[in-house]
This record gives C-alpha cells, sequence and structure tokens, in this order.
C-alpha cells in the first residue's frame, strides 16, 4: 500500500483505490474517507493540497464535482450516496505516517485497537512516525509506539500552537487578489486579516 494513502479496509479502501489518481492528478490528497449509513449512505472525504496548504470551498467543490464523476461512472455504492468534501480542518485526524511527521510536535489523541501495555487510549506530544509506528511523548514523559495500522483513531488536539501553526499553513492570496490595510476587514480573497 502507497505510505501516502490514509489506511483503510472495504469499502473505504476500493473508494480511495478508485479516487486517488484522479485527485493528485488535481494537485489534492486524500486525508480520510468514511462510508457513514446503510440505506441511503454519506461518502465523506477530508482532503489536502499536496503542497500541504489548506483547501478552501472552491477546492471542495472542484473536488465535489470530480469525484461525483468518478464514483458515477465506477458505481461502488449500489443505489443513492450523498457526497460531502471538506479540509481536513485545524484539529485534524492523524492517518498517514507523513501526519504523524508533518505535525510532530503538536498535541494528539490516539486509540489503537488491540491494547498496548493494557491501555488503548493515548495522549501526547506527536515525536513523528517511521517504520510502520506512530510515537508520542506521553504526559508522564514515557513513549508510546503506536502501530499506524492498528490505530483506531488519532487527531490532533485544538491549541494556540496549532492554531498558529495552521494560520502558517493557509492558502496565500492569489495573484491578482488584493489585501486591505485594516485589521478586522475582509480582502477580496474573503479571508478577515487580523
Amino acid at each position: 500500500m502507497d505510505a501516502d494513502l490514509p489506511a483503510h479496509s472495504g469499502l473505504e479502501a476500493r473508494l480511495v483505490a478508485l479516487v486517488a489518481p484522479t485527485l493528485e492528478d488535481m494537485g489534492y490528497e486524500i486525508v480520510r474517507i468514511a462510508v457513514l449509513g446503510r440505506e441511503s449512505p454519506t461518502v465523506q472525504i477530508m482532503a489536502d493540497r499536496a503542497d500541504g496548504s489548506l483547501i478552501n470551498v472552491d477546492d471542495c467543490e472542484r473536488i465535489s464535482h470530480a469525484v461525483g464523476a468518478v464514483l458515477d461512472v465506477e458505481d461502488p455504492i449500489p443505489g443513492a450516496w450523498t457526497l460531502e468534501v471538506s479540509s481536513a480542518g485545524i484539529d485534524r485526524p492523524l492517518t498517514r505516517a507523513k501526519d504523524w511527521n508533518r505535525f510532530a510536535g503538536h498535541q494528539a489523541k490516539a486509540e489503537v485497537l488491540v491494547p498496548i501495555d493494557g491501555r488503548r487510549r493515548f495522549s501526547g506530544v506527536v515525536l513523528g512516525a517511521e517504520d510502520g509506528i506512530a510515537r508520542l511523548r506521553l504526559d508522564d514523559g514515557t513513549e508510546a509506539a503506536l502501530p499506524l495500522e492498528e490505530i483506531r483513531r488519532a487527531r490532533l488536539v485544538l491549541t494556540d500552537a496549532l492554531i498558529e501553526a495552521s494560520a502558517q499553513m493557509a492558502r496565500p492570496v492569489e495573484t491578482g487578489e488584493e489585501e486591505k490595510s485594516k485589521v478586522g476587514e475582509e480582502n477580496p480573497a474573503g479571508r478577515k486579516l487580523h
């Protein structure tokens, strides 16, 4: 499996295989795909720009149209379904080794499928990932080694440091868009200046 793709199984793995090439061609990466519900399922896709900058509503719309077309042609889900596309957000899930490495130094919580040293839930500072193992420095100073394939879910914890780091990842204003100089006013790109 590609180390840059999140670990999925079953239908979600099939969806990743179907849509990842299209998203990569468009300059995006899959952070997570989830299928929720049975009779009329919702396919949730979280995506990032391949360069690591945050996606916006226009990006979500482009992804939605492209992925919708792929899924309509391939028809992996019988019956009616709904597609939701979003940014991974600031307190994002950590689904790939590269996420663990990118957010080293930030607080995270993780839950594993099989207990490690008698526990399933871990909280601490992300140290990175290597050779299929994600590492956290726990509050007591010890280090937890979590096999990536055994992680049920992992997510960054919203902190001031994470908010500041995320602001640095925001996509720069495109050429031709002007910034207003007054603090608190919106610029033409729709972002508030602080």
